[in-house]
């Protein structure tokens, strides 16, 4: 590759005194791809900031093409040549190869479930006629690709039970196919939907709801994501004759989402600035020429819509309830706050989700990070406790019609793989419908809850897993997850690739770091915008409890995390290098100062700010953006940063700035490789054997940097 290297020759302290250089470390032993860097600076605040790596942000230039076949083979011969790798990857592939079934789904008197049968790329759609009757194959997504990056899922189903919609995703993309399956005949009514992202299928009769954009100008996998906007289709006409239901064109950074409520008398509308924050506005569907009613204005607070029940709307909603509670609006006066009835007031406990199937009130609620069920009589009254497993773990499902007889629901922990029950309603007895069987012994393996505190003495609750009979002797290899962002909770949860480590003497940690969503709105709140730097010391303190504890040291401690949990990891090495051994940011939001020029980056204004629109976010961006804040002559720790070529959501662009600035600025023998996996996107939807490989390259590249390699 023809490139002009050269050390920049601009040394400047930023607006909160960190040095920016940019270079190539002469002591690394390791010998990486040359990379050209560029004469960029952007004046932001009166503040000069180089951009050195700017042409990488381009997919589409041959020479970034180039480049990352260049980086995607150091990293491929460095791998391959990992002690043990081979039998990590013989071993992942045990673990991972058991029959396993999906959550069943009645619609009309069909049932539809996913099967796989161990290491199929993707899971197979099987239907059946009616309860209990033989399976057969509805849908294949196997064969819609040769290599299984193809993913088909079915979406939202017509309320006579005719139609269903068929989503598509190709290579790991958000872009998304809808099509329309006559349940009739099995096959496609032959119409394909494009352009679709972040959206599902609401049906009234006749056809359904659902939001786009317009085609992209530029890249597909890159390009701004502006104007989504909802749009409804009727069956059997082509995509261009789509009804719009709504568009702002004065506002083209915003989310729309429609959803019909059960019984087709209301369609309610979803608008959201970000992901933090939403207005829902509701309009009758039987008054020809009705308007838009606001139920929830402004973006303060997140509220959904539940359903329609007993001449009520039933939205979720945290005005007045950090933890969230449940209440009925008058549909004819919905804003008035004073007309709404709590349903399902506040607790101690978060009411993550309510459900209204067979005539019941399904509340799934989260206390201190797993999983509780309690169901009620459609007014809220009438509390039963739905007996769990295990009172450590998570659950899914609980949906239905209302007049469902049952309904299914997954359990898992950290010990239990995912395993299907199924609740009779009438009796309220659940039984175990389906558990795969996993080629190791629970029994070896304990799981805990442990508390700390944080650098301000908050404390943060931290789960930790291990074989039984675990010597504290600070010798354990030990991986350190977390997220700490978006609202998101992380809750106990089973993985076979864990396993793999697990049974070689390691440790897994996972904290619920603030700006996640275990605890509420209040906890989220903390983790964000200004207050970022609590998710980082939340780790911080997480990571000095297991070492003050004698689980491991910081010399066989291994931090991953991905996407916003990819850019905690980048934060975490950059201010504290000697924290931990090794590094595993994936898919990581590593350029704090650009990350919303890019697709639907400007969504996550909400939760980090905008360093063009405040000086203030600017300043505290800056402070720790990973791709800003590496230093010259700094030993990091050994590296392995991972993307995907087709990654739309955080694009891969970030992964190559920081990728190139690490090699350029660490100092030592610490190997820093970029892994960039091809056809494949964010992480949904990756084939069964793409995983096996990144899963064998990672614990092979943990322990061998840990110098945890069993002899």
């Amino acid at each position: 590759m023809n490139s002009v290297k050269f050390v920049w020759p601009l040394t400047m302290f930023t607006a909160v005194g960190m040095l920016v250089a940019c270079g190539n470390s002469s002591v690394n032993s390791m010998k990486y791809p040359e990379t050209r860097i560029v004469d960029v600076i952007d004046t932001l605040w009166a503040t000069p900031v180089a951009d050195p790596y700017r042409w990488l942000e381009d997919d589409r230039d041959p020479e970034v093409v180039e480049w990352v076949g260049e980086q995607a083979s150091t990293a491929r011969e460095f791998l391959d040549a990992l002690p043990e790798r081979e039998v990590l990857r013989e071993r992942c592939e045990a673990l991972f190869n058991h029959p396993r079934v999906g959550i069943p789904r009645r619609i009309g008197e069909k049932i539809f479930l996913t099967r796989n049968n161990g290491l199929q790329n993707q899971s197979v759609i099987f239907v059946q006629e009616g309860e209990g009757e033989e399976e057969r194959v509805f849908l294949d997504p196997n064969s819609l690709s040769e290599d299984g990056t193809v993913t088909a899922n079915l979406s939202g189903a017509s309320p006579d039970g005719r139609f269903v919609v068929e989503v598509r995703n190709a290579a790991g993309s958000d872009w998304q196919e809808m099509r329309v399956i006559d349940l009739e005949t099995g096959k496609s009514t032959g119409e394909v939907l494009e352009w679709v992202k972040f959206s599902g299928a609401s049906w009234i009769d006749g056809g359904f709801y659902y939001s786009r954009y317009p085609a992209p100008e530029g890249s597909a996998f890159s390009a701004e994501n502006t104007y989504h906007s909802v749009y409804f289709h009727e069956v059997g006409r082509p995509q261009s004759e789509d009804r719009l239901v709504f568009r702002n064109d004065d506002e083209p950074n915003r989310y729309h989402f429609a959803g019909a409520t059960e019984d087709g008398k209301y369609v309610v509308l979803s608008t959201s600035t970000g992901t933090d924050g939403n207005s829902l506005h509701v309009k009758s569907l039987e008054e020809d020429g009705a308007q838009w009613k606001p139920i929830v204005t402004g973006f303060k607070h997140n509220s959904s819509m539940v359903d329609h029940v007993d001449g009520g709307l039933y939205v979720l909603t945290d005005i007045g309830a950090p933890r969230y509670r449940l209440i009925a609006a008058d549909p004819a006066d919905p804003s008035n706050m004073d007309l709404w009835r709590d349903v399902l007031p506040e607790s101690e406990d978060l009411l993550e989700s309510v459900s209204v199937v067979g005539g019941q009130l399904w509340a799934t609620y989260l206390r201190n990070a797993s999983n509780r069920v309690m169901r009620y009589d459609l007014d809220g009254s009438n509390p039963r406790v739905v007996s769990l497993p295990s009172e450590v773990g998570s659950v899914g499902g609980f949906g239905g019609k209302m007049d469902a007889t049952e309904l299914y629901y997954a359990f898992t922990s950290f010990t239990q793989p995912t395993s299907i029950y199924k609740l009779d309603i009438a009796t309220g007895q659940s039984a175990l419908w389906s558990m795969p069987d996993v080629a190791f012994n629970p029994e070896e393996f304990e799981a805990h809850q442990e508390w700390y505190e944080s650098k301000d003495g908050t404390p943060v609750p931290m789960f930790i897993v291990h074989k039984k009979g675990l010597v504290r002797d600070g010798s354990n290899p030990t991986l350190l997850y977390a997220y700490g962002g978006f609202n998101i909770s992380l809750t106990p949860s089973f993985s076979a690739s864990n396993i793999a480590f697990l049974e070689r003497g390691g440790i897994y940690a996972m904290p619920n770091l603030r700006g996640g969503g275990e605890f509420g709105e209040a906890w989220h709140k903390a983790g964000m915008l200004l207050d970022k730097q609590n998710v980082f010391d939340d780790f911080f303190a997480a990571g000095e409890y297991l070492v003050r504890e004698g689980y491991t040291s910081h010399d066989k401690l291994a931090i991953a995390g991905g996407s916003n949990g990819g850019l905690l990891v980048g934060a975490i090495m950059t201010q504290r290098p000697d924290f931990a051994r090794v590094a595993l940011p994936a898919v990581g939001v590593m350029d704090m100062l650009r990350y919303h020029k890019f697709t639907i980056g400007w969504g996550w204004i909400p939760e980090y700010g905008c360093a063009d629109s405040s000086k203030a976010d600017f300043e505290n961006l800056l402070g720790y953006s990973p791709v800003h804040n590496l230093r010259n002559g700094v030993i990091y720790p050994s590296t392995m940063v991972t993307t995907a070529d087709h990654d739309d959501r955080v694009v891969p662009a970030h992964s190559f700035k920081f990728a190139a600035r690490l090699q350029a600025t660490h100092k030592g023998t610490r190997p820093v490789l970029l892994r960039v996996e091809t056809n494949a996107g964010h992480g949904a939807g990756k084939p069964i054997g793409k995983i096996l490989d990144e899963q064998a390259d990672k614990w092979a590249f943990v322990l061998n940097e840990l110098d945890a390699i069993q002899p």
